[in-house]
């Protein structure tokens, strides 16, 4: 495994799931290489005396603090990803210091945002009920688009008998999230129409055929990339800014909304990395209700 690799695979996430722009993921590679460099092309086994020593010789190159303080938001992105993906057990810049510099408040998504993003969709049945899970249940993108109809709630008929999904998360530990109604009935309305959607291939409808989103593409379900331009698409139709639509957007606009509606802050923490707790849409208004 080498630090080229893994840089690729880090960009195609942020490009993915984060929407980061052609710019955004030349800036992040440029300052993950400059990194790998410093470390003897090791930087995937990187000590944080060592990258220590590469801030210190990024202020001794006399970079701007703002330059500086964005390489070291690459690298910390990059070791979170690493620790998500099981590469490494630690971060070793977490007890880095950066430099001071001024930092603007976070974008996020605001509820009359959100209910613009829902409306949009219209008739889209797939859309709107991608929309729903990951916004509702504060789903990652690779779970969302990867969701089995095992991972499903059971139903009863034309009647759902419970309300989780169920999520295979890092290291196979499953946990469930709990959906509110407005998702259940984008589920519920997406299901009844998904058979017309299926691959006519047969080869392509074997492979898609227990996934919630096929795709006659060879993994079988809808791809993290073609999510990211359904919801750019969205974004557009919706009259707001493409690049602020994206799934980690929707995801991070679940856990602070969940924040204003009177969540304790350490549940959020806690939810949402590693399991959620879905809040209808709305619902969202109505602080301390989660459904």
């Amino acid at each position: 495994m080498t630090d080229n690799a893994r840089i690729e695979a880090f960009l195609e996430m942020m490009s993915a799931e984060r929407g980061a722009s052609p710019h955004t993921l030349d800036a992040y590679g440029r300052d993950l290489m400059d990194a790998s460099e410093f470390c003897g092309g090791k930087l995937l086994t990187a000590r944080p005396e060592t990258l220590s020593e590469w801030m210190r010789d990024l202020s001794a190159r006399g970079l701007a603090a703002s330059t500086s303080a964005r390489k070291l938001s690459a690298t910390r992105r990059f070791f979170r990803f690493l620790f998500e993906e099981g590469d490494r057990t630690d971060d070793p810049t977490s007890r880095l210091d950066g430099p001071k510099t001024q930092r603007d408040v976070p974008d996020v998504l605001s509820r009359e945002e959100m209910t613009a993003l829902v409306e949009a969709c219209d008739d889209d049945l797939r859309l709107a009920c991608l929309v729903e899970l990951l916004y509702g249940a504060g789903l990652r993108a690779s779970e969302l688009v990867s969701l089995t109809l095992g991972n499903l709630p059971r139903r009863k008929g034309d009647r759902w008998v419970t309300r989780d999904i169920i999520i295979r998360g890092k290291g196979g530990k499953d946990r469930l999230c709990p959906l509110g109604g407005p998702a259940l009935l984008s589920l519920s309305n997406w299901l009844a129409v998904r058979a017309d959607h299926m691959p006519k291939n047969s080869l392509a409808r074997g492979r898609a055929a227990n996934f919630v989103f096929p795709s006659r593409g060879k993994q079988g379900f809808l791809t993290r990339r073609r999510l990211g331009q359904m919801l750019e698409n969205l974004a557009t139709k919706a009259g707001l800014h493409p690049g602020r639509v994206h799934p980690h957007a929707l995801r991070h606009a679940y856990a602070t909304h969940l924040l204003q509606g009177g969540a304790d802050l350490r549940s959020v923490q806690l939810q949402c990395p590693f399991g959620t707790t879905a809040v209808p849409l709305s619902e969202m208004s109505q602080p301390g209700r989660i459904a």
